[in-house]
């Protein structure tokens, strides 16, 4: 069995939405887990799915904000740790998905402008950021399980992001919708890009759902 691990429903939907005619007609072993955000989540969450469950693989999945400059809206990158990093098969069926190989850096925050993201490409040298897969890869290596990150750029190194949604999180890491709303309320110039966001958000999860889809699914 494989499991495909989401920190948000939304990221998962386009593919949950695929995969549901297919893994009845085809049978296909997978399993979906939403984590919820960050790695205290992520890593709560895959623990307690594998005290009753053994996958084969697990694939840590959803957006990334990206780093580097050439990764544009909507491109698949992927990376695999531990006995996943030496399966050639994997990388081969990734790359033929249309994902494309990369380094990941896993942050406690979004990274919401221009300049931050330029530090930590500094800093890091990873092409994308993503709030999960490290705490994903632990617990997998602890237990000898291949894993793999598969994400999808959803707001590019070039572009600041329309609010610091990390002020706008509760102490769970999940987005407060209040205080969303208040500010939002504070600055209504706002709407039309968050409106935006939500459109490349919306298909980046599309591009993300396709690449799985060829990649897991027959």
């Amino acid at each position: 069995m494989t499991l495909i691990c989401f920190a948000l429903k939304e990221e998962a939907a386009p593919f949950r939405k695929i995969a549901r005619a297919k893994v009845v007609s085809a049978q296909a072993d997978i399993s979906m887990l939403i984590t919820g955000v960050g790695r205290r989540n992520a890593e709560k969450s895959v623990r307690a799915f594998l005290t009753a469950h053994s996958p084969k693989l697990v694939l840590t999945c959803g957006f990334a904000g990206g780093l580097n400059p050439e990764l544009k809206l909507g491109e698949v990158v992927f990376e695999p740790t531990g006995p996943a990093a030496n399966d050639q098969k994997l990388a081969t069926n990734l790359a033929a998905a249309g994902a494309k190989p990369a380094k990941f850096f896993c942050a406690d925050r979004i990274a919401t402008t221009v300049a931050e993201k330029k530090k930590l490409r500094h800093e890091t040298g990873a092409d994308a950021i993503e709030m999960e897969s490290a705490a994903i890869h632990a617990v997998c290596r602890e237990r000898n399980i291949p894993c793999a990150t598969i994400r999808v750029i959803s707001d590019t190194a070039s572009e600041d992001l329309p609010l610091d949604f990390n002020a706008l999180s509760k102490p769970d890491k999940n987005l407060d919708f209040g205080k969303l709303f208040l500010a939002i309320a504070k600055s209504p110039g706002k709407i039309g890009a968050l409106m935006q966001l939500q459109k490349k958000i919306r298909f980046a999860a599309e591009q993300s759902a396709e690449v799985l889809a060829k990649m897991i699914l027959p």
